[in-house]
């Protein structure tokens, strides 16, 4: 596979880009060819929390709700496009119901009807799942309906570029880790589903496996999205999860310890009296993200706690083994006393309530060596979703790269907030839209495939400086996810950006100058991808500092004089935009545009999705 084209090449093998394939297949194009360093490698086969979530529409009992209702909420922690979250919401059934049909186990009552229930940022019960491994269930799903297709899946490799031609995606040239050698897939459409930025930060929930590969598209010239907009929670570190939902419903104790695991305390205790506590920490359950308006006087407080205790040297631990000192639920918030009631968990220790209320959260740890009802659970303040990322229209194609499909968490469709769960929907909704419009206004060959060919040579030998250099990739790896955790994390001051930026570039200079040595190539261009994202994340994250933004989402920002700086909410009806043009980056704000509310006829949208004339909407 030395050099190939086929009319679409999928990057990424999580639940988009799977799922794309398989749409793709079923749409009526055949020409199919996956890359991917593994089916079993990225975020979404890797990943999950105590019940990951799937949001979508309700389908439960007597709740109304209708996909204009379901895009309010995606909109409604603002800097969202109403026609990209309306497409979200109408495919939300199909694509729900789609995983359903392949076999992804997801609960329904005795009459059929999907059981939901409320989620962070759900002002119903959307929310649904099947265990803390959906993601993973949603993969094995796809993997096994494509094996009965004919579509193609070359693992042990990465995409190392992107190729552009006369202003249009063109393919990629990929770098086979097995056989050290680089290859070339020139290709009429390019769906990218690399995931998100998981490389970037030292605290990560991302597993190690995942790095992600939004720089490629950044070098291309993609418009980006909302890029400073990342989520950020509490996740274990021995093994990377979420402590989300049921591990926090359930009141463990919050210790902290020196570095050899002495002096152990109760250090909440110090900040919080005893019901105010374990009503908070149940909150965080709902409300695991950070989130700078539950702080000081939400359950955030404990994200802060924890970080300010980490960042005394000292270590965290959730201990489920037995209750916090002073714990009395009869004097816990209302809220989290029924939920424990109507649960049956009100007595008992917090791995006795786990084991009645979610038993699968014991056995996930247990699976991977980690035993919580006899040793406790190392935490930590992690990166856990980029709601921004690569900026494409109602069918995925990129904004300003034809022929270009960001799918999955890499396309920022995400604005300030979102419901949790939203992302898994996004994911198969972008995928059933790039397949739909390939299919529909894609299938002919229009590429300059001598022109692609010619780009890739020459990009060939770029990339040949990188893995053949002088300097050590896991040290400049060690070096980005270091600065990006210290100060593009949750805290985000100033001054720590500007110099952060500058030193960025720097690194971001010598690597391209010198290159790796001793390293294998798909570190080392894995590295130097991330060395880029990380100097146009940060970029973006200064210009909307800057700009007078301020503290919002999952972030809390500090000036120059180290003082909080408020929201300025004016910036929730806008999305900030950042693009590579080759020799600068370039920021700017668009206004979101509005929901639409169509009052389509029936005869016309059928003549209208008979004729294709849908296509034409971008």
């Amino acid at each position: 596979m030395k050099k190939r084209h086929v009319n679409t090449l999928v990057i990424g093998s999580g639940a988009a880009g799977l799922c794309a394939a398989l749409r793709l297949y079923r749409e009526g194009v055949k020409d199919i060819l996956v890359i991917t360093e593994g089916v079993k490698m990225g975020t979404s086969i890797n990943t999950g929390s105590d019940k990951q979530t799937y949001y979508k529409l309700g389908m439960y009992g007597a709740e109304p709700d209708s996909p204009a209702d379901l895009a309010k909420s995606y909109m409604a922690g603002g800097a969202v496009h109403g026609d990209i979250a309306l497409v979200e919401a109408a495919l939300s059934a199909r694509g729900f119901l789609h995983l359903c049909d392949l076999g992804v186990p997801f609960p329904h009552d005795e009459l059929g009807q999907y059981i939901g229930y409320k989620t962070d940022h759900d002002p119903r019960r959307r929310a649904t799942s099947c265990g803390p491994y959906t993601s993973k269930e949603m993969c094995l799903a796809l993997l096994r309906a494509l094996k009965e297709t004919t579509v193609e899946i070359a693992e042990k490799r990465i995409a190392a570029t992107l190729l552009k031609v006369d202003g249009r995606a063109a393919g990629a040239v990929i770098y086979n880790g097995e056989s050290c050698e680089f290859e070339t897939v020139t290709a009429e459409n390019t769906v990218f589903a690399v995931g998100g930025p998981g490389g970037l930060y030292a605290n990560s929930v991302y597993p190690p496996c995942h790095t992600g590969a939004i720089g490629l598209a950044m070098r291309a010239g993609a418009k980006c999205r909302n890029l400073p907009e990342s989520q950020f929670g509490l996740a274990s570190i021995k093994f990377r999860w979420n402590v989300s939902g049921t591990y926090m419903q359930v009141l463990p104790r919050f210790v902290s310890t020196a570095q050899d695991g002495s002096d152990e305390k109760e250090f909440l205790r110090e900040k919080f009296d005893d019901a105010d506590l374990n009503s908070r920490v149940f909150l965080k359950g709902y409300q695991w993200p950070f989130d700078v308006k539950k702080f000081p006087d939400g359950s955030s407080a404990i994200d802060v706690a924890v970080f300010e205790e980490t960042s005394k040297g000292r270590r965290v631990f959730l201990d489920f083994r037995s209750n916090p000192s002073g714990l009395d639920i009869s004097t816990i918030s209302s809220e989290a006393r029924e939920y424990l009631e109507r649960s049956n968990a009100c007595t008992g220790t917090p791995i006795e309530r786990l084991q009645k209320m979610n038993p699968g959260a014991i056995s996930l740890y247990a699976d991977h060596g980690i035993d919580i009802s006899r040793e406790m659970l190392e935490i930590a303040v992690c990166a856990q979703h980029n709601n921004g990322g690569i900026a494409g229209n109602i069918w995925y194609e990129s904004e300003n790269i034809p022929h270009l499909f960001p799918i999955g968490e890499v396309n920022g469709s995400h604005g300030v907030t979102r419901p949790g769960g939203s992302a898994l929907n996004a994911g198969q909704a972008g995928a059933f839209r790039a397949a739909k419009y390939i299919a529909g206004a894609c299938q002919k060959d229009t590429l300059d495939r001598k022109k692609a060919e010619e780009q890739a040579e020459a990009e060939i030998l770029r990339l040949q400086k990188i893995i053949s250099g002088t300097r050590d990739a896991r040290a400049d790896l060690k070096n980005i996810q270091k600065r990006m955790s210290l100060c593009a994390g949750f805290q985000r001051r100033i001054a720590d950006i500007d110099r952060a930026l500058e030193e960025a570039k720097t690194l971001l200079q010598a690597i391209e100058k010198e290159g790796f040595c001793n390293s294998s190539g798909v570190l080392a261009l894995t590295v130097a991808q991330l060395a880029f994202s990380s100097v146009i994340y940060l970029a973006a994250i200064r210009y909307q500092i800057l700009a007078g933004v301020g503290s919002r989402g999952s972030a809390a920002v500090f000036g120059y004089d180290n003082e909080t700086v408020t929201e300025n909410e004016e910036f929730r009806s806008q999305i900030l935009t950042t693009l590579w043009n080759g020799s600068e980056i370039v920021n700017d704000f668009e206004v979101c545009r509005p929901l639409p509310s169509p009052d389509g006829w029936f005869e016309n949208v059928w003549a209208d999705y008979r004729n294709g004339k849908i296509f034409a909407e971008k």
